[in-house]
């Protein structure tokens, strides 16, 4: 079954999925994602972070469609640099984030708005997220963050005591926001019915995008919706089993062997293309 390349958008992950460990993307994957737009395709990201941490990769990675941010909390056009689509957590978020690193001194905080990174609780985790993400954060209490615009809120924490937190958060019964474990270190306040996948619909309708075939790489449980949301959905070998489950084929490369490239490779040999109905 053949499909004209030019109605393809590869959107992907980035952190355990376009990139390896060391946020560095391989030659090969660089090299795959230039050919695979030579050829008239077209290729995006969709991340949890926010512009400032995403900007340090556009100089080495090229982009020819808008972008997912913040977990589904924005579409934005990096040409034109302008948000195409933008849903901020409601006032209340302010008081469980509150609650919640009041009772936690131990786990880390970020707020992501549009122009800087908020911290009202620095840990040691917080810190090399900080530098993992090459942000220069803005360190505040929570009631002085400016008020709107709250894309998300990130906790960074020990992996052992995530259970901790997580059974916290669910004994508290919180409303009018959603949670969602990003890896094994994050734990993050999204906007109510918001993730990668209702920002791929919107996307899909407000860039005129109806008649693309879409194929989304992910590796983690922030990534579910936005798998289930494609056309086509693919995933390294590195990628959690509840990923592994919604996806259309898991691939045997990891992110730290150029898995992105090999899906490239299958796109463009006409090895990766939806069924027959």
């Amino acid at each position: 079954m053949s499909f004209d390349i030019r109605k393809i958008l590869l959107i992907t992950d980035m952190d355990g999925t376009f990139l390896p460990a060391s946020k560095i993307p391989g030659k090969r994957t660089l090299e795959a994602v230039e050919r695979f737009m030579s050829l008239g395709g077209r290729f995006s990201i969709a991340t949890g972070r926010a512009i400032q941490a995403a900007n340090q990769y556009f100089d080495k990675v090229r982009v020819n469609a808008p972008i997912i941010m913040s977990n589904g909390g924005m579409v934005y056009d990096i040409g034109s640099k302008t948000q195409i689509y933008d849903i901020y957590l409601p006032q209340s978020a302010r008081d469980i984030t509150r609650e919640i690193i009041d009772a936690h001194p131990w786990v880390g905080c970020e707020v992501l708005a549009l122009e800087e990174v908020y911290v009202p609780q620095m840990t040691d985790m917080e810190a090399v997220h900080n530098e993992i993400c090459k942000v220069t954060p803005v360190l505040c209490p929570v009631d002085e963050i400016p008020s709107k615009q709250w894309y998300k809120v990130l906790f960074a924490l020990p992996p052992e005591r995530m259970e901790e937190l997580m059974s916290f958060v669910e004994s508290k019964g919180y409303t009018g926001v959603d949670f969602v474990r990003s890896s094994k270190e994050y734990y993050e306040i999204l906007p109510q019915n918001i993730s990668k996948g209702s920002a791929l619909d919107t996307m899909r309708k407000r860039c005129h995008m109806e008649d693309m075939l879409f194929i989304a790489a992910g590796d983690y449980n922030n990534d579910i919706e936005l798998l289930q949301a494609a056309d086509i959905s693919v995933c390294p070998s590195n990628a959690v089993d509840d990923v592994k489950a919604v996806c259309s084929r898991v691939y045997p490369s990891s992110c730290e062997e150029d898995f992105i490239a090999d899906v490239i490779e299958d796109i463009i040999n006409g090895r990766l293309m939806p069924e027959k109905k």
